[in-house]
């Protein structure tokens, strides 16, 4: 055989090589895939408005099942709504638990019940029926009680949240990075470590000492910390930059929506639907996380009309995603529920389609 067909028998061997690899890769999940099937999860989440955790332990699931098997991706959806509904299940309350035929129903996954029940038990048998596995969520409620308790000044500069509020803030940050496969190669602890890390880099001066304290006690290598941090940051940098530039979004109660705030002025758009601005699936509202605390200090106080208030509305927003244990982890009490005004009986009497609350003042943003 001449040398020019010697070329020719290993290019031609090379070319059926990588076509194989196109293939098998072709019939295993992708990162990005997976990624999309997260996200989906977390719509999941918010339509079926169930906690935090059964989110957070249905990706887990789903993780590990994925790095068990080799899956076939036209068989993602299945998977994950069954790790879903075995999150539920070991989660929620029986009462919260959805019904596996409006589940299967309503999630449009494409899967029938007994498609669900069957991925179910093949589930189970790979991960050897173990689903109390720990969760970043987890790590996460456990960093920020250690940070609160050690640091109470942590809040000082956001006197409007609670410890509970300002978890919830958290919570939103850490399941949206757990929908980034980049940051899959950390364990859970690791990454809510550096959630909390990131948090107090912009609230406390000391936040350094008090990362290199948590970084020991959980026997974590100080040089994976950094990389997590840098991963987490430009992920949730990303969240940020999606939204209009220097915009803050106002949560107006009773007769007005969610509005843009320019610089300079704001512009209110009246709407014919009181309360919160809800989408059409009755799915949870659009508010920006970050904006909520930061423009807390601009809103002028409203005299006599404490619930009413537009920052007041936000954080109860925020407070949906959690349930009474964590406000009571934090000994903190709820405010009483007066028929669904928190204004006193001379506001509630007054006439015309505006709100009760001192109207907001045009604010420079900067």
């Amino acid at each position: 055989m001449t040398p020019r067909h010697h070329c020719e028998a290993y290019s031609s061997a090379g070319e059926e090589e990588e076509e194989e690899e196109e293939e098998e890769e072709k019939k295993n999940v992708s990162p990005s895939q997976r990624d999309e099937v997260i996200q989906w999860l977390a719509k999941l989440k918010y339509q079926f408005n169930l906690y935090p955790e059964t989110f957070a332990l249905a990706s887990s699931l789903l993780d590990r099942f994925l790095a068990t098997v080799k899956a076939h991706p036209k068989y993602l959806n299945c998977i994950a709504i069954s790790c879903f509904f075995l999150a539920a299940k070991t989660v929620e309350e029986d009462e919260k638990i959805p019904v596996l035929k409006v589940l299967a129903r309503d999630s449009f996954c494409g899967c029938s019940t007994s498609e669900i029940l069957r991925m179910e038990r093949i589930i189970l048998d790979k991960l050897n029926w173990d689903l109390h596995t720990a969760t970043p969520l987890d790590f996460l409620h456990i960093f920020h009680a250690i940070v609160v308790s050690t640091r109470p000044q942590l809040l000082f500069s956001l006197p409007k949240l609670s410890p509970s509020q300002h978890l919830a803030v958290l919570t939103k940050q850490l399941l949206h990075c757990m929908a980034c496969n980049q940051l899959l190669q950390f364990k859970g602890s690791m990454l809510a470590l550096a959630m909390v890390s990131l948090e107090m880099e912009k609230l406390i001066p000391d936040w350094l000492p008090l990362t290199i304290e948590l970084l020991q006690k959980a026997q974590m290598d100080s040089s994976q910390l950094i990389h997590c941090r840098e991963l987490a940051a430009h992920h949730l940098s990303a969240l940020q930059s999606s939204l209009p530039l220097n915009s803050v979004y106002v949560y107006r109660p009773l007769k007005h929506t969610l509005v843009t705030c320019d610089r300079g002025a704001f512009k209110l758009h009246p709407s014919s639907v009181a309360g919160p601005d809800f989408s059409k699936d009755n799915s949870k509202p659009e508010v920006p996380v970050r904006g909520t605390a930061a423009f807390c200090h601009h809103l002028p106080a409203a005299g006599g009309c404490k619930q009413a208030s537009a920052k007041r509305k936000v954080e109860e927003m925020e407070v949906d995603d959690f349930y009474d244990g964590i406000k009571r982890l934090y000994n903190e009490d709820t405010a009483p529920d007066n028929g669904g005004s928190g204004c006193g009986p001379d506001l509630a009497r007054q006439e015309g389609p505006a709100s009760p609350c001192p109207p907001l003042q045009p604010v420079s943003v900067m």
